[in-house]
């Protein structure tokens, strides 16, 4: 015999407005031992994430609709250039900073963060570190307001995860260089003012034979492919860069000459700190809205956040979040300490993504039904999260650069 059981259903309204307005759930995690410059940036990241970005991010991933006026409006918060200093426009704070800053975005919208996240750390950061004075002025102050947005071009069609197998090439013909090749999966790729790309300059040399050349566009011999229809992060653009005779100045090439594949990989490891955090908003958005469902949706005469089953979810969820959260931290304050942090930043990155996944997931089957509807935030967290497994290095990498690192500490 099937039972039907009476519930009662909240609204979209209801729900957002109650997981917006909710101050109660323990996503502040010591915020009184964070720094006043800290406190600072987050709150008021939170603030923003939560009257301007909640309330449209819905619209922006059905419309896949790129958030220009948001990106503007956090460009003059200085949170599109949070580590580049003020005399080149930037906000002059360190990336625990960036790092706080790119999670309270993200809880907001996971699209925006990422936005926020390619332009801070793939784009930026490997031009602050190793360009010159003159490059940084050129290519770095005209990308801090939100007014403009850079990309990174690594991947392509054929290598993904092994990056030195670039198959883009680069010859020198006088005083230009000659790019030909295809980038694949780039973020921000359709609506970015210029990309740092990586091609080959020397074949023999291998992944020593790599450079990296700043590339402005819209520019001649390059072009876009098809914006890729994806499962999530949607208000981003996703294109390949195609590469065809694509000329410009021997002074576009970034560091010296075959010193690409040591940029990729300094700018990754600094990188997926951005990605950690970006997936950290998206499973506190999650747990936020289904401990506020818990509240709200009664079944058996009382809150469904009775339930033990309900509850163990919650515990669970919040335990991977917090965990995630600490490892970050950790991650970015040994970079702001100039001290080795390739093996936390990939240790963040792993547990952080694979929190948010695992948080979008149990945040549906909490509002059940509900859950999987495009009315709610719920199905929407779950999507975003996904990617972040996957770009900047996929969660069988970080294993691999955790592994490497680990054996180097007990070698004899």
């Amino acid at each position: 015999m099937v039972v039907l059981l009476e519930v009662s259903p909240i609204s979209t309204e209801e729900l957002w407005s109650s997981v917006r307005d909710h101050r109660v759930l323990g996503h502040l995690p010591y915020q009184a031992e964070l720094p006043e410059m800290h406190q600072m940036m987050r709150q008021t990241c939170r603030d923003y994430a939560d009257r301007e970005l909640g309330p449209i991010a819905g619209k922006l991933d059905k419309e896949h609709l790129f958030p220009v006026q948001q990106v503007r409006e956090l460009g003059a918060m200085g949170v599109m250039a949070v580590e580049v200093p003020e005399e080149l426009g930037g906000a002059g704070m360190d990336y625990l900073a960036y790092s706080l800053a790119v999670e309270e975005i993200s809880r907001g919208c996971g699209s925006t963060g990422c936005v926020v996240s390619v332009n801070n750390s793939l784009y930026i950061g490997p031009i602050l570190k190793f360009g010159t004075q003159k490059q940084k002025e050129q290519w770095i102050t005209p990308f801090t307001t939100g007014e403009k947005v850079g990309c990174f071009a690594l991947s392509e069609p054929g290598n993904g995860s092994d990056a030195g197998a670039a198959s883009t090439l680069a010859r020198q013909e006088g005083e230009e260089w000659v790019l030909n090749g295809t980038k694949a999966w780039i973020t921000n790729s359709w609506d970015a003012s210029a990309t740092v790309i990586f091609a080959t300059t020397d074949k023999s040399l291998k992944h020593k034979g790599i450079s990296a050349f700043l590339v402005p566009m819209p520019h001649p011999g390059l072009s876009l492919g098809k914006k890729e229809d994806k499962l999530g992060i949607r208000a981003t653009s996703t294109a390949n860069l195609i590469l065809e005779d694509c000329r410009i100045p021997l002074g576009n090439m970034l560091g010296p000459r075959g010193s690409g594949f040591k940029i990729a990989m300094q700018t990754l490891d600094s990188g997926r700190i951005g990605i950690a955090s970006q997936a950290l908003g998206i499973a506190q958005a999650a747990l936020d809205c289904a401990a506020d469902y818990a509240h709200k949706r009664t079944a058996f005469g009382a809150p469904i956040g009775k339930l033990q089953a309900v509850q163990f979810k919650l515990a669970d969820m919040a335990v991977a979040v917090e965990s995630a959260r600490l490892l970050t931290w950790k991650a970015a304050m040994l970079k702001d300490a100039k001290k080795p942090f390739t093996k936390e930043a990939a240790m963040a990155k792993l547990a952080a993504s694979e929190a948010a996944t695992f948080c979008g997931h149990q945040s549906i089957q909490v509002l059940g039904g509900m859950g999987y509807v495009t009315d709610m935030p719920a199905e929407r967290h779950y999507r975003d999260a996904r990617i972040t497994e996957i770009y900047e290095g996929t969660s069988e990498i970080q294993r691999l650069v955790i592994a490497g690192q680990l054996l180097k500490e007990y070698a004899p």
